[in-house]
């Protein structure tokens, strides 16, 4: 497979127009910029000028939809081009899909630059690719209008076609006519009525299952072509050390290794194919300086992150006075919680394919921040940005590690090219990733609550610990404020149940360790919602009240948590015992703009958890693709729910100790319960469904946990003592 790219990037757009005749829409609609990161906003109307390409109709009919942002497994392949063919009344048969390629025209709406994450992708998009349908439908009217020499109002389109009485003109023969005619500007158009959609808020299937089911489809790790050599890079074995001397003979002397070169990152063997480079790089002899991580143990960190907790620190929210409340409660509550670092643990490894020839560099890389990563290389090369190319193939999963500031695997990849003089695919296996990668952060919870005669919280104190994702960063500026990183609070500072309570206060402290971190699927709401629905259920169990129903109390004001709390309750059959042997427990948490409620059933067998069912509600807003707000919800569960049960990393003397699947554990085939995704009917604001279906699991399983046992379990990975295998029911 030769993947090389003879158009450059200057002429994209003309060229897509000019393959075959068709029609190119070009279209800008100024979008939310809801993260403080974005760039300064632009006004309005200067946005509105920038040319963004959405689709192309070529002569044959089809109909090419080009994505702003990457599929890495969350569905957007469908749910995009859904929006622009709902407006364009397109065959859906026709319709075909390539990634964009990296370049402001493509920046998105919330982010401020070109970027897929924090399960903004359908809601950030969905006016703008709608109004890209609406924009193109517009113009292959008025093409039809002049060819049948009759008024635009006696024309309708249906399913590909503009019709006129019995004629009908093929949307691929208008396509040249339609591409000569100046836009209109979207706003002047009226995009469908929602009770005339077609395909809006139908399951549709993924028009990206066949490619990938039958092996046809292009992941990074796939790219291939003549001359292209492969490098593995031998990274310090603790965090921020640096080469000090190395020995490059015995891997030079390995069959099929090209060279050894030093990168910043490490000592990089490049060969003839994968299994040389690695041989070579096994011989490799490296003297590390190693620095400050060489001390860096987990239980060093969590007794310090717990003795942290226990003094004031950065506030992020408060109201009233807490102390003086706690000392008048009818009861206090008080506890600690506790997560782990967590790897990201993608299934396919991190990998980089970088070509520079001629002031020129083309990237093939399954990648997040596409122009990020083309103005990195940038820098690297002394090169335009406009001269570099980047490919984007299917991501083997993402969860935020291909997401990073300082575009570390494309920036690595480049060195290496860059020092071996020759196109070079640079593979992480996936035990350089989870011992040398980027982490989600391991944050220690201190919560005291007090309780009035009614078993309501009167006064709430929170203090939390955990090393900020911003800092250090370009966006550290934008996202700490006073201390505090959005992030890290997310999920408690907006918190119902926190600003409910007259008296609250949430304290934050963000040690810096050395240890790299990183969003992580659902990013601080991953940590937050374990603690507050576990505290919450606790509290409910101080105040002797059923688990729901002290909810419903907490959450009277909050309409959309209510409505998924209670169409899990009532879908789980929380009203009914549960099954002999099994407890169930629930959760209801909020992110990203959707409100999912779970209800876990588990047993223990063998002294280990099982959880067999997941019942799980949502209020996402519109479902554009019913099926792939159910199938985020199933994955975002299963994510979870081996971080639940089995996720955890070790470092002793500065070494993550876990490698690969066999000892950082995901959820297995045979673990996987049975789950039930019920949307809630709903017309409010659309939030985001890539991320909302992780935080829930934690808290429902341990919450259930200690239905069935008595046992209430505060620290991820979930593990039960011995004294908890025989389990004692409490309800």
């Amino acid at each position: 497979m030769n993947l090389e790219l003879k158009s450059s990037r200057r002429g994209f757009l003309r060229s897509t127009a000019l393959v075959g005749g068709g029609l190119v829409v070009a279209i800008a609609v100024p979008g939310a910029r809801r993260f403080a990161w974005a760039q300064e906003a632009q006004p309005a109307s200067a946005a509105a000028f920038a040319p963004n390409a959405f689709l192309r109709i070529a002569a044959d009919d089809s109909i090419t939809v080009l994505l702003a942002h990457a599929e890495m497994g969350q569905g957007i392949w469908t749910t995009l081009p859904m929006l622009i063919a709902e407006e364009l009344d397109a065959d859906w048969s026709k319709i075909r899909v390539e990634h964009g390629p990296a370049d402001k025209a493509y920046t998105s709406p919330v982010f401020g630059m070109q970027g897929t994450g924090g399960s903004t992708t359908t809601w950030s998009e969905f006016d703008r690719y709608r109004q890209a349908g609406a924009v193109a439908r517009n113009l292959l009217l008025q093409a039809a209008a002049a060819r049948l020499n009759v008024p635009l109002a006696d024309l309708r389109t249906e399913n590909g076609a503009v019709v006129s009485g019995t004629q009908r003109l093929r949307y691929g023969e208008l396509a040249d006519a339609a591409g000569k005619l100046p836009p209109p500007d979207p706003k002047t158009l009226t995009l469908r009525d929602p009770k005339d959609w077609k395909l809006i808020g139908k399951a549709t299937k993924r028009l990206d299952t066949p490619e990938k089911i039958t092996g046809k489809a292009v992941f990074g790790m796939d790219v291939q072509f003549e001359g292209l050599l492969t490098a593995v890079v031998l990274r310090s074995p603790v965090f921020g050390g640096t080469v000090k001397s190395f020995d490059a003979t015995a891997a030079r002397a390995v069959p099929g290794v090209r060279d050894v070169v030093q990168v910043p990152s490490g000592v990089a063997v490049v060969a003839e194919h994968f299994w040389a480079a690695k041989l070579g790089r096994d011989a490799l002899q490296v003297v590390w300086e190693a620095g400050e991580g060489a001390t860096l143990d987990s239980a060093t960190l969590r007794q310090q992150f717990s003795q942290l907790a226990t003094e004031d620190g950065p506030t992020a929210i408060r109201a009233g006075d807490v102390v003086a409340e706690l000392s008048k409660a009818a009861k206090t509550v008080d506890a600690e919680y506790a997560v782990p670092y967590l790897a990201h643990a993608a299934m396919e490894p991190l990998n980089c394919t970088v070509k520079i020839a001629d002031g020129e560099c083309d990237i093939w890389c399954g990648t997040q921040f596409p122009t990020l990563d083309q103005n990195s290389t940038a820098r690297i090369l002394g090169i335009p940005p406009e001269n570099i190319r980047i490919h984007t193939p299917f991501l083997g999963g993402g969860f935020g590690r291909r997401a990073t500031p300082d575009s570390d695997v494309v920036s690595e990849a480049v060195h290496v090219a860059k020092a071996a003089k020759a196109p070079v695919k640079t593979v992480w296996t996936r035990e350089d990733d989870t011992r040398g990668g980027y982490y989600r952060s391991a944050f220690v919870e201190k919560i005291k609550v007090g309780l009035g005669e009614d078993g309501l919280p009167k006064a709430w104190h929170q203090v939390m610990v955990g090393q900020s994702i911003m800092a250090g960063t370009f966006m550290e500026a934008m996202m700490v404020k006073d201390g505090i990183d959005a992030t890290s609070t997310e999920g408690v500072a907006n918190s119902p149940y926190v600003l409910g309570t007259p008296a609250h206060r949430v304290d934050l402290h963000s040690p810096k360790t050395g240890i790299p971190v990183l969003w992580w699927r659902s990013v601080g709401h991953s940590a937050n919602g374990f603690v507050m629905e576990g505290f919450v259920d606790e509290l409910a169990h101080a105040a002797g009240k059923d688990p729901v129903e002290y909810r419903r109390t907490l959450l009277k004001d909050h309409p959309r948590h209510l409505a998924a709390l209670n169409l899990a309750a009532e879908k789980a059959g929380w009203s009914s015992p549960s099954p002999e042997g099994r407890g169930r427990g629930i959760a209801v948490h909020e992110s990203f703009g959707s409100y999912v409620a779970q209800v876990a059933e588990v047993s223990v067998e063998d002294g280990q958890i099982r959880v067999h069912r997941v019942v799980c509600a949502i209020d996402c807003g519109v479902a554009v693709n019913p099926s792939a707000v159910e199938a985020q919800m199933e994955s975002g569960i299963v994510f979870g729910l081996g971080a639940t049960l089995h996720g955890t990393l070790t470092l002793k003397e500065g070494q993550v100790q876990e490698s690969n699947y066999h000892d950082y554990r995901v959820l297995r085939m045979h673990e996987m319960p049975k789950i039930e995704v019920h949307i809630v009917p709903s017309t409010e604001k659309m939030g985001g469904v890539g991320e909302p279906g992780t935080p829930p699991i934690a808290p429902a399983v341990a919450n259930a946990v200690f239905a069935l046992t008595g046992q209430r379990l505060r620290e991820l990975p979930l593990r039960l003592p011995v004294a908890s295998a025989t389990p004692t029911p409490t309800a």
